[in-house]
């Protein structure tokens, strides 16, 4: 059974920033395709990121120029940059990992990764 564990999530006024990361004790997150994905209530899981194992990240274009993985690397821990927060970024934030094997990019309407994290609330003030 594969862990991750999240932190970052928070209170923010709209257009600010926050850092989330993910760590996995009993992995390196480079050698899995990791996955950024949020739920808001009422609506569907949906994908903020994917990062494949050559660090390759795809990202909707609903958070594209404002949501950033880590540059350093793709290894523990894994940080999700998130600049110029707006209200409807409000939701339930989840790290996700999956075998390095399958197709690493982010699917509209797809959250089938195997593993997942416990999630963090991230809530954007207007």
């Amino acid at each position: 059974q594969l862990q991750l564990v999240e932190a970052g999530g928070g209170l923010v006024q709209a257009g600010g920033s926050l850092r989330r990361a993910c760590v996995a004790p009993a992995f390196t997150c480079g050698s899995y395709c990791m996955g950024w994905f949020r739920q808001a209530p009422g609506k569907e899981r949906e994908g903020v990121a994917a990062i494949d194992t050559g660090g390759s990240t795809s990202y909707p274009e609903f958070v594209k120029g404002r949501f950033t993985r880590s540059k350093d690397n793709a290894k523990n821990p894994l940080y999700l940059q998130m600049n110029s927060l707006k209200p409807e970024d409000t939701a339930m934030y989840y790290c996700a990992a999956d075998p390095p094997w399958r197709f690493c990019t982010v699917v509209p309407g797809k959250a089938d990764f195997g593993y997942w994290g416990q999630g963090t609330q991230v809530t954007v003030s207007s």
